[in-house]
């Protein structure tokens, strides 16, 4: 079924209202509307990389558009006609990583710069085909949830950041929440990627090791911020 028609918005306009969502759902991993704080312009400013000035712009013509509700020194957040807006760019956005990483075999570090160029000007045609190549994936190759052709995000299992595990916390990797392609290819090379398991092992002043598999591995706190873990659930039977 087509979605609704909506104005057409520039690409920096759909680029704010995706990063109010990201922005907003990252600290506690989840990006439901209802569960999203506001976002500061000095934040939209520094992931942007423009002057809070030119945030604070378009923030106002935003809201006049109703997509965002905006009050000065008290941030942003999304009207659900924004929200279904970032919805609609994340889609395209993390089905093409898929596409990328399982059609053309890009490395899951090269995707989100592709896909960054393309998620403005593919079709609901274009997206329908590639989604039914891929089998309707629920999630990209990061772990990042996809949300669905009538723009819902899909249930995900609770997860947390490896850096607020106690010691002895078993589970499996369920996101790997950065783009930075050096950490990326680290990741890889331990194999923590969505999906393995691994073991806290302790936290100390240089980081949090870890177990995965056979082997220990020391990371420190900026990777273990950005590696969220899905926990074993124990069995007393």
């Amino acid at each position: 079924m087509p979605r609704p028609h909506r104005p057409p918005l520039s690409e920096a306009q759909e680029d704010y209202l995706k990063q109010v969502l990201l922005l907003g759902g990252s600290r506690a991993g989840t990006y439901r509307l209802e569960e999203t704080q506001p976002v500061s312009t000095q934040a939209l400013a520094q992931e942007m990389q423009v002057k809070p000035a030119s945030v604070t712009g378009m923030l106002k013509k935003l809201s006049e558009m109703g997509l965002v509700v905006y009050e000065a020194y008290r941030g942003v957040r999304l009207t659900e006609a924004g929200y279904r807006v970032a919805l609609e760019v994340l889609r395209h956005h993390r089905l093409l990583e898929t596409y990328l990483h399982q059609a053309l075999g890009y490395g899951w570090e090269e995707v989100h710069a592709e896909a960054e160029r393309l998620e403005h000007h593919i079709s609901e045609a274009l997206e329908a085909r590639i989604a039914e190549w891929l089998g309707h994936p629920s999630h990209d190759p990061h772990g990042d949830a996809i949300p669905s052709a009538d723009l819902k995000l899909p249930d995900t299992l609770p997860s947390q950041r490896l850096s607020t595990l106690a010691h002895g916390s078993r589970g499996t990797v369920a996101r790997v929440a950065t783009q930075d392609q050096d950490a990326l290819n680290l990741f890889a090379h331990l194999g923590l990627r969505p999906g393995a398991e691994v073991e806290l092992l302790e936290h100390s002043r240089e980081g949090s090791r870890v177990r995965v598999g056979k082997e220990r591995y020391l990371l420190p706190q900026s990777l273990a911020q950005v590696l969220w873990v899905h926990l074993e659930v124990k069995s007393y039977v």
